[in-house]
């Protein structure tokens, strides 16, 4: 059977946690800025767990990490 590849897209979004989760950046946090607060500002910097619901999805696109 041939090597897969891993999608590069999904391999910049993501990482691998200890526990064989992902983690992924917020959305939201990138321009318009002065419409959110400093609290909610602050909070999407923070990385966050990839949802159970996701994740077969994204195992499917990096099958080597």
């Amino acid at each position: 059977m041939p090597k897969l590849k891993t999608n590069r897209g999904a391999a910049k979004r993501f990482k691998r946690t200890k526990n064989g989760g992902f983690k992924r950046n917020k959305a939201f946090g990138r321009h318009l800025k002065t419409a959110k607060s400093a609290k909610r500002r602050r909070n999407l910097r923070q990385a966050t767990v990839l949802d159970a619901t996701e994740e077969k999805r994204i195992k499917r696109l990096m099958p080597y990490v």
